[in-house]
């Protein structure tokens, strides 16, 4: 008859001495305990981590023990539902033997392969900015190639900026009319521009001087007058010229 409790001590005997600073137990009846398991380091020295919790069956290892995520560190929850499949699996394979190591060690190496894939992953996001911004740059230089669709696109947007652009100056004319008085208006608003003029000349103090030189007495003049010549004939535009 299999000693489940005398295998079980044995093994957590054998896990503490190989796990001294990430074993931890937490009951001894029935036996639970935890293993803190942490990834080799990236290339950023990221790393994931998890710590697991186990509890033995009462026919453990016939039995599977019962397995949990303890906590985590960097881990999303695929790779927590990855690893609890990769538990059940191990467990179920493992029947019979005493098998925390052999769990512990697969859960091991699925962490290092997180870590990989998230260099990886780091690795393909680098890539693509950079097609991106290289792309980017031959737009700058090429430009976006034209199609009748994306220029039909454009006239349509070109031509409502245009007519809000012509809108807003009909308005602004439209304004600017309504502010502009009239002559009439202006002397109607402003009573002083009647008396504007003279008031220039009495500021002036009335002092216009006149060159009278420029002008001759009118006796000194030698005026014809046209209906003193006896063949002048104002419906003939010929009479007068006949001289």
């Amino acid at each position: 008859m299999t000693d489940y409790s005398e295998e079980q001590r044995n093994e957590l005997e054998a896990l503490e001495s190989i796990y001294p600073d990430s074993f931890t137990v937490l009951s001894e009846t029935p036996p639970s305990f935890t293993i803190t398991v942490t990834s080799e380091a990236g290339e950023n020295d990221e790393t994931v981590q998890t710590t697991l919790k186990f509890t033995y069956s009462e026919k453990y290892p016939d039995d599977a023990p019962l397995y949990e995520i303890f906590s985590q560190e960097n881990l999303t929850d695929s790779d927590v539902s990855d690893i609890l499949k990769l538990l059940a699996l191990q467990a179920e394979e493992n029947l019979g033997m005493v098998m925390i190591f052999t769990l512990v060690s697969a859960v091991q190496e699925k962490l290092n392969e997180i870590v990989d894939q998230i260099k990886t992953r780091r690795e393909e996001e680098k890539k693509q900015k950079e097609k991106e911004a290289e792309e980017a740059e031959k737009q700058l230089f090429h430009g976006t190639p034209v199609t009748i669709e994306n220029f039909l696109s454009w006239k349509a947007k070109f031509d409502a900026e245009l007519l809000e652009i012509k809108k807003k100056r009909m308005k602004e004319d439209e304004q600017a009319g309504k502010n502009k008085l009239s002559g009439k208006q202006l002397f109607e608003t402003d009573h002083n521009l009647d008396t504007s003029d003279i008031q220039f000349l009495e500021d002036a103090g009335n002092n216009v001087e006149v060159d009278e030189s420029l002008f001759q007495e009118m006796d000194d003049l030698e005026l014809e007058d046209d209906e003193d010549d006896p063949d002048y004939n104002p419906a003939d535009p010929e009479s007068d010229s006949a001289d």
